[in-house]
């Protein structure tokens, strides 16, 4: 299907589903047949590289962003950067910022990222799911120990977990996803750097 015989009303909505500039959306469609889901899966997956390409540039600005649950009993700050003032007062960024904030209080992370994780912490896991796998053959031991440190680190690591928003739709993404996605439209590296969670009492 050419460019040209992409209907309007469709690309709009790809645009408002991704965020993409409209000549991607276009040659998304395009290149998938006009078909929606495919258009979108394309869209992400040329974001995600894009997206780890800026991965190494500075990131000096950005904001800090709260979420305080009703009630007054839970409340989370925290630090999401970018390269540019410019991009840091967008709608978007904001509203990425809150996202973070409110997954935060959501999911309840230890950590950012696995590489932020501590290796004494690392070494004590791995000792708890050794013992728990010495009844098993012992060449399948390790896989069932680093199967279960990973399975862990994604319940712990904000970026590994999920995007509560995305609860009701078939494809649930990462923050990591999320992030990269927000990275891809914005057009910079954008980063979580770190985060605070009070629990009244605590």
């Amino acid at each position: 299907m050419s460019t040209a015989q992409i209907p309007a009303a469709l690309v709009k909505e790809l645009r408002e589903k991704t965020g993409a500039g409209m000549m991607d959306c276009k040659r998304a469609l395009s290149e998938t047949g006009g078909d929606l889901e495919e258009a979108t899966t394309l869209l992400r997956k040329q974001g995600l590289a894009a997206a780890a390409k800026r991965s190494g540039r500075d990131v000096n600005e950005g904001t800090i962003s709260s979420y305080i649950h009703q009630g007054g009993q839970l409340g989370v700050i925290v630090e999401v950067n970018c390269e540019t003032d410019f991009v840091a007062r967008t709608d978007r960024f904001q509203e990425f910022a809150r996202d973070v904030a409110l997954n935060v209080a959501a999911m309840k992370p230890q950590f950012v990222s696995a590489a932020d994780v501590p290796e004494d912490y690392l070494a004590r896991e791995r000792e708890v799911y050794a013992d728990q796998a010495k009844d098993k053959p012992e060449n399948a031991r390790e896989k069932i120990v680093e199967g279960k440190l990973k399975k862990h680190l994604s319940e712990i690591c904000l970026l590994d977990q999920p995007f509560f928003r995305d609860a009701t739709e078939k494809k649930q993404r990462t923050m990591e996803e999320l992030r990269a996605e927000v990275s891809s439209e914005l057009g910079e590296n954008i980063t979580i750097r770190r985060f605070t969670v009070y629990q009244l009492g605590e």
